[in-house]
């Protein structure tokens, strides 16, 4: 792991500059304005209207667990621990409830090999801990009585919730500027300014105007790769992944959908407005934003399948939103080869789970110099020892 050499130890608190405006670049400035450090946040467009206003809020660190991902467990799991207190603090700060539901998560299965797959799934996750329930078909229709009839079995994890995206990026706005963070809109940053093997600062806005900064950190996302200015061993290895996603309007007095929905296509997210969204394509096509009719077609057709009726709901929203994924589809945390620079990004479908522990793990780095455990297994040099693994 890169030592903490990257990241000085100051005498007072330091000048931060935080390249991206989204619920990552917000939660960390957030965290070090409040300990008093001075800390401007440079966003290309409107602060939060990336890939945190297309998200859709799960916090499924339990039920989107895969094989190969299982090193990822435990950052979700710490993080989706910290999510009662940090909505109840953004709350308290800001008056804004970001709607942290606990319903729980159910994924369905619809045939017999739907329900191999889920059995496969329920295994993994009974060998990792996670206090998952087995539900026959009838259970899982008794407390979603709108499912398909055909409803042959479910996973039910009680520990996995979900919250509201847009609204989290209003508190997190209001609680940065609210403790003195200074927050710059399209001011697309031109370049990351380098002097003497140091990050010294950034080039911002349409003119380049220079703003000096003790450290940088690197949170923009799915644009992360592209920043002038970085040299080619700290360039994080970043891209989008387009996800295409839908909204239908329920009535909230009689909601077709309570609990956060996995299906074999598509998840489903009831809001408390009675907004039911439904995700996400998943589209390595660099960043076209697009809305395609083969698209739209699978979301609709995925929450058919499952809640049929959906079919008589109106389309409230339409949109696009890219993910910023990684090698691994792992955030990418921590100091690097550059000293003065600290990334956050990468964190491709969890951004919205992981917002508090990275928040707080990056907040920590950059006031001790010293990188918390959670957070030391996602540095960048990770892919550097991949690769040198390989060659052995």
């Amino acid at each position: 792991m890169i030592g903490t050499s990257s990241i000085s130890h100051f005498s007072s608190r330091p000048n931060i500059a935080v390249v991206g405006g989204g619920v990552i670049g917000l939660g960390i400035g957030w965290r070090l304005a409040a300990a008093g450090c001075r800390v401007d946040i440079f966003e290309r467009g409107e602060a939060g209207r990336g890939a945190s206003h297309a998200a859709a809020g799960m916090l499924a660190a339990g039920v989107e667990v895969e094989p190969g991902e299982e090193g990822m467990l435990p950052l979700n799991r710490r993080s989706q621990a910290l999510w009662p207190e940090f909505a109840a603090e953004l709350k308290d700060l800001t008056g804004v409830d970001v709607e942290l539901r606990t319903d729980g998560t159910m994924v369905i299965a619809l045939t017999g090999d739907d329900v191999g797959r889920l059995r496969f799934q329920f295994d993994l996750q009974q060998r990792l801990g996670l206090p998952h329930e087995w539900l026959s078909g009838t259970e899982a229709r008794r407390r979603e009585p709108c499912l398909h009839p055909g409803t042959a079995a479910a996973i039910f994890a009680s520990g996995d919730h979900q919250v509201e995206n847009r609204k989290l990026v209003q508190a997190l706005r209001i609680a940065f500027e609210r403790v003195g963070g200074h927050l710059h809109e399209h001011a697309e940053v031109r370049e990351i300014r380098i002097e003497n093997g140091q990050a010294t600062g950034l080039k911002s806005g349409p003119d380049g105007r220079s703003h000096d900064a003790d450290v940088v950190i690197l949170a923009a996302g799915a644009w992360s790769r592209g920043i002038a200015g970085l040299p080619d061993a700290v360039r994080p290895p970043v891209r989008p992944v387009k996800g295409q996603m839908a909204a239908l309007r329920m009535d909230p007095r009689e909601p077709l959908l309570r609990h956060v929905l996995w299906t074999p296509g598509v998840y489903l997210i009831p809001r408390r407005d009675g907004r039911l969204l439904i995700g996400a394509t998943v589209e390595e096509c660099g960043f076209d934003d697009r809305l395609t009719a083969g698209g739209v077609m699978s979301l609709l057709e995925g929450a058919w399948r499952a809640l049929p009726g959906v079919e008589e709901l109106p389309i409230d929203e339409l949109w696009v939103g890219f993910r910023p994924g990684s090698r691994d589809d792992a955030p990418i945390l921590g100091p690097c080869a550059l000293e003065g620079l600290v990334l956050a990004t990468g964190h491709h479908r969890n951004g919205i789970l992981q917002t508090p522990v990275t928040a707080d793990g990056v907040a920590h780095l950059v006031l001790t110099g010293e990188i918390p455990d959670i957070i030391r297994p996602f540095g960048i040099d990770r892919f550097t020892r991949k690769r040198t693994a390989g060659l052995q």
